[in-house]
């Protein structure tokens, strides 16, 4: 983990230079151009030359602008909370990016267009340059309120979008809406400390390879980042919060999902679909519980919710308090789980498969806060073996009228036959190493601090690994 918190820090740090080197060589023969909402902005725009810096003092700018410079366009940090205000008046988009090398910093964009099938946006970047993707272009430190798409960017590559809030139109049904940032066929960029809401998907990430996507904070929408397509990315270290689905990941390969935050989710923590070769470890999942007025037979809060995906690894997750821990289902095999934290949740696995799984890891299993086995010799791995669902749980799966009798007589005789004849046990999850302590302690000094803050308070997250 140090390793890697090295090599993100010399990321950052090698992006800083990168983004002051290509500002000075840019701006070496570049102006600086002042702008008042006097004057026409699309012809000083147009006038402009590579490499100038178009600054916006304070006010409205009213209309549909086209940047097709590679230069700098500002707003002022004068004029308060709205200072230099994009405002595209309800239709299409605001500003579209026509070249490399754009920045778009410290505007306030504005009300544009809510016609999600041309794509409007508050930012938008589309158009290859030269049959090559766009390359180097920068949206930071933006403020973005509309009903579209707020930014979107297809065909660049070496992107970095930070420290934007985006939010969208409460008032539309969320399927409605454009996603708060949304990039397609986009490589080698940087999406981070963003923050998203009342859109329908925070960050939504479509054939696109080698990002990174980090410390970003999604909340009161449908997905907090939603993946298709792509391969070879990074989630480290974003927040979700009061959202259908914290993270729905689809039909990709390669991702390491890695110290992420869910809670208050309604239908699933994290969703998997069709994923592979992938990580997931140090995230943090609580709370996921769908509303009694959304009820209906089968819906149920996941923690994970793993479907036809296959040859994963998860580990050091910490799961409390959602209706299913884990649900596999739908050749969801060959996959590791050790060392995750499934506590205070109803059903702690869901497992729909002919095929047994052993979820342990060289001696390491996970833990379970309903395990009632013991340690007789003190090295903290339960002595009994823990099964976290028998054939009684997979009857109830598939009719769920059973939980009516699930206290009866009847049951209780089913599971000690089952219990006595394992000849008559299907096939399930077997955790042979089952921890008597919660491995969320065990993480590094920093991610430990991390994820007590994520639990709401070091007391709050000590008193459920003691229990």
């Amino acid at each position: 983990m140090r390793l890697e918190k090295i090599f993100f820090d010399m990321h950052k740090k090698l992006f800083a230079y990168l983004l002051l080197f290509t500002a000075i060589s840019l701006s070496a023969n570049g102006k600086t151009i002042t702008v008042s909402p006097k004057d026409n902005l699309q012809q000083v725009l147009d006038a402009s030359a590579d490499g100038d810096i178009v600054k916006l003092i304070a006010g409205h700018y009213l209309g549909n602008f086209v940047i097709a410079k590679q230069i700098t366009l500002r707003g002022s940090d004068e004029g308060g909370k709205q200072g230099s205000i994009i405002d595209a008046q309800g239709s299409g988009h605001a500003l579209v990016l026509k070249n490399a090398h754009i920045t778009i910093d410290n505007l306030n964009i504005i009300n544009w267009g809510d016609d999600l099938t041309e794509q409007n946006s508050g930012v938008y970047s589309h158009e290859k340059v030269n049959h090559k993707k766009a390359d180097g272009i920068v949206i930071s430190n933006n403020t973005l309120s509309g009903s579209g798409f707020g930014i979107w960017l297809n065909h660049v590559t070496n992107a970095k979008i930070f420290n934007n809030k985006v939010e969208g139109n409460p008032t539309l049904r969320s399927a409605d809406r454009g996603n708060g940032i949304q990039v397609a066929n986009v490589t080698h960029s940087y999406v981070f400390e963003n923050e998203t809401y009342n859109t329908r998907d925070g960050i939504y990430v479509i054939s696109s390879q080698n990002n990174l996507i980090e410390n970003n904070v999604m909340h009161d929408l449908r997905y907090g980042i939603h993946y298709m397509y792509s391969y070879d990315n990074t989630v480290q270290g974003n927040t979700a919060y009061s959202t259908r689905a914290g993270y729905a990941l689809m039909s990709s390969r390669r991702l390491i999902i890695k110290g992420n935050k869910t809670t208050d989710s309604e239908d699933y923590g994290f969703l998997l679909n069709f994923i592979t070769e992938s990580t997931f470890e140090d995230n943090y999942i609580k709370d996921v519980w769908t509303k009694p007025e959304n009820k209906v037979l089968g819906r149920d809060g996941k923690g994970l919710f793993v479907y036809n995906s296959g040859y994963n690894t998860i580990k050091n997750n910490y799961i409390d308090t959602t209706e299913i821990g884990i649900h596999l289902t739908a050749g969801s095999e060959k996959t590791k789980v050790y060392s995750n934290s499934f506590i205070n949740n109803p059903i702690q696995v869901k497992y729909v498969s002919n095929k047994k799984q052993e979820w342990s890891l060289d001696g390491k299993g996970n833990y379970w806060s309903n395990y009632l086995g013991w340690d007789m010799n003190g090295d903290s791995i339960g002595d009994v073996i823990f099964e976290p669902n028998d054939g009684i749980d997979q009857l109830v799966w598939q009719y769920p009228e059973m939980k009516m009798i699930m206290d009866s007589p009847v049951i209780l005789i089913l599971r000690w036959i089952q219990k006595e004849f394992p000849v008559l046990k299907p096939p399930g999850v077997k955790d042979s190493f089952p921890l008597m302590v919660s491995p969320f302690i065990s993480l590094s000094d920093e991610h430990k601090i991390k994820n007590k803050k994520l639990a709401s308070g070091t007391e709050v997250l000590a008193q459920k690994v003691s229990e």
